[in-house]
């Protein structure tokens, strides 16, 4: 690898080079030399910026975490137009379609990163937690609007709208779920609590 090259950004460079390894390759192919190859930089830029790979693994997921701020808020405004059931179905494929799918194992199979997340995360899994979040909010704004039942159970319709969303888009071998099934999936979990 070229030496002596300046590269902005560093940091950006390799969270996104990571998340193009782990969405292409998985989370078994997450290697620093992996992540410089991809960045296009030598090893050693990352070891610069950070104290080892765990620490970059719990950065680059952090990082990610926070992104979704970005999908809630676009979720929250949602609240009141369109439907319920499609606002949540392209909430979910929005979530699930994205790196957040590729964390989580990536998470599970990492001991030292799920230490190293417990400082800064201490509760929940990254990504995920703020999945549950996000559709909670939503569903309890529609529940203000009174678009869903005053004593729905947002706290409880959340995460289980996410596992089974989780369940749908879990075989990353498998083609994504068809748009309808994961209509039919929120459908299902929310519809005794739709007004």
């Amino acid at each position: 690898m070229p030496t002596g090259v300046a590269l902005r950004d560093v940091r950006e460079q390799l969270f996104d080079a990571a998340e193009r390894v782990l969405l292409r390759d998985g989370p078994s192919a997450l290697t620093s030399r992996a992540v410089t190859a991809e960045a296009g930089c030598a090893k050693g830029v990352l070891h610069r910026h950070f104290a080892d790979f765990d620490a970059f693994l719990a950065e680059f997921v952090v990082d990610r975490a926070r992104r979704m701020e970005a999908q809630a808020a676009v979720l929250r405004e949602s609240a009141g137009t369109g439907t319920v059931v499609g606002n949540l179905a392209a909430a979910m494929t929005a979530v699930f379609e994205s790196v957040a799918m590729a964390i989580l194992p990536l998470i599970t199979f990492r001991d030292e990163l799920r230490a190293r997340l417990r400082t800064a995360w201490p509760t929940g899994l990254p990504v995920i937690a703020e999945a549950v979040e996000m559709v909670a909010a939503y569903l309890a704004a529609e529940r203000d609007l009174g678009r869903i039942a005053p004593d729905a159970e947002v706290e409880v319709l959340a995460p289980t709208l996410l596992g089974a969303g989780h369940l749908q888009y879990a075989d990353r071998a498998a083609p994504a779920p068809d748009p309808e099934a994961v209509r039919k999936t929120v459908t299902t979990v929310i519809g005794g609590v739709l007004r």
